[in-house]
């Protein structure tokens, strides 16, 4: 059942020459979600040095998208021992750490975790002795903490909400903590789309700044979790981080976006095999590629924000601004989300003569831009693309059918080659893009379009997914 086979077989190997302690097994594992599934795990002892040297119990579960997804890791405290709860570790055991979070195949490897493990618990050592009495007290709380280092709940404690159990409702995964993932969750909230919002917080340390807020003010069916187990079984996972690393040339930005992906997409997919993913981080277009390639999802599940919201407002400009309200319905921006996007049309009124035709066209053309320069001042900021993605999640999750510009595949559109996503109509539902919407036929859109996606494929042949 382990899809990369002998990379795993091969790190395990590793595993056992460098600490020989280690005992190997394969045992059932529960997940949040109640699901369950037979894993290999190991268990031992790794040396820390904390004034004396101790031997701290570990115990780390390998899932079977590995070496892509990062293990998931306890502490096996002893009757005699007590959890000390710090940055890196929870109440349950469960053990937190930057080398996780950022997980990236081939540079992140088990014995690279397990020495960041022992630094970090040389830092703050995670286990304590237990005195007599509590280690008595201990020992009768010792079942629940096999369980939990077994797996993360019993089948019975499951949540229910509105007589459903938690994987049967609507259940939408943020990953990212940053203004634009807080904004996506309030937007989310507010719009009351979702019966449960988890937002993924996959920033080093403990909750601050927008997640400390959301847990303070306890916005409702909303989660934190640094968990990638939290998103199991979300219908839409919503993608809005973006690296902060050292970059300096664009393509470096992007190659660090695409190496903080392959840490992410990965799990995510795992947890939740038949989510959409809308993908919200920049450049929009390759992000959503590499979320495509990643993921090995349909195209129809992974799909772009795009130019969604510039086609809301490009409508409502046209229709509120300039009085052309039979013009709006039929509008749209499409192409590459930035200074490249194009206005276009899905229909046009059949006119009697050419003449007229001509006319129709050059009046609409020239509201098209009266409308397209109001837009360039209009940008983008965090809350208003959450509110843009609260709008498609809308769609997706309720069945909507409704037409949305959105990122996706445009191979074998406008004569387009090459594997690109670009903006383009299209109406979703609950399996993501189900149609794309037939854009009237004109030159020099289709000219533009072109060049997006030729200047978007060379930038992806210079990437190393």
């Amino acid at each position: 059942q382990y899809k990369f086979r002998d990379l795993t077989i091969e790190e395990l190997k590793n595993v056992s020459k460098t600490y020989p302690n280690f005992t190997f097994s394969m045992n059932t594992y529960t997940f949040k979600d109640g699901s369950q599934k037979d894993l290999l795990n190991f268990s031992g002892t790794v040396p820390v040095k904390y004034g004396n040297s101790y031997n701290i119990p570990i115990r780390l579960w390998i899932l079977d998208s590995h070496p892509f997804a990062p293990p998931i890791c306890f502490l096996k405290p002893t009757a005699n021992m007590g959890i000390s709860v710090g940055k890196h570790v929870d109440a349950r055991g469960r053990i937190y750490l930057p080398y996780l979070q950022n997980w990236s195949h081939p540079k992140s490897t088990l014995i690279g975790l397990i020495k960041e493990m022992i630094a970090k618990f040389e830092e703050e050592l995670p286990l304590y002795s237990l005195s007599s009495s509590d280690a008595a007290r201990q020992s009768e709380l010792l079942s629940y903490i096999a369980k939990i280092t077994e797996g993360e709940t019993d089948m019975k404690s499951r949540s229910k909400i509105g007589g459903k159990d938690e994987g049967c409702f609507n259940k939408i995964t943020v990953v990212g903590a940053g203004d634009l993932g807080i904004a996506c969750v309030l937007a989310v909230a507010a719009k009351d789309v979702a019966d449960k919002v988890v937002l993924l917080d996959l920033s080093e340390g403990a909750a601050k700044g927008g997640t400390m807020d959301l847990e303070m003010f306890a916005v409702p069916n909303v989660e934190i979790s640094k968990d990638f187990s939290a998103s199991a079984d979300s219908k839409v996972v919503v993608l809005t981080v973006n690296s902060l690393g050292n970059a300096q040339t664009y393509l470096e930005v992007i190659q660090s976006n695409v190496d903080l992906f392959r840490g992410i997409i990965p799990a995510v997919s795992h947890y939740s095999q038949n989510a959409v993913l809308l993908v919200a981080s920049h450049p929009v277009e390759v992000m959503t590629f590499v979320s495509w390639k990643l993921s090995s999802f349909p195209k129809s599940r992974v799909i772009g924000v795009g130019a969604n919201l510039d086609s809301e407002r490009f409508q409502y400009i046209l229709t509120n601004l300039l009085k052309a309200e039979v013009l709006a319905k039929d509008a749209w921006v499409i192409g590459e989300q930035g200074e490249d996007k194009v206005p276009s049309w899905t229909s046009c009124n059949v006119v009697a003569n050419q003449t007229e035709a001509m006319a129709a066209r050059n009046s609409r053309e020239k509201v098209a831009n009266r409308a397209m320069e109001v837009l360039k001042g209009k940008g983008q900021r965090s809350w208003s693309v959450g509110l843009s993605v609260a709008d498609l999640t809308d769609s997706i999750l309720k069945d909507k059918r409704k037409v949305h510009s959105v990122s996706t595949l445009a191979k074998g559109c406008c004569n387009i080659n090459s594997e690109v996503f670009l903006s383009l109509p299209c109406i979703l539902g609950t399996s993501g893009v189900i149609e794309m919407v037939r854009l009237e036929e004109d030159p020099l859109v289709q000219e533009k379009l072109q060049s997006s996606a030729g200047s978007i494929h060379d930038l992806q042949q210079q990437l190393k997914l």
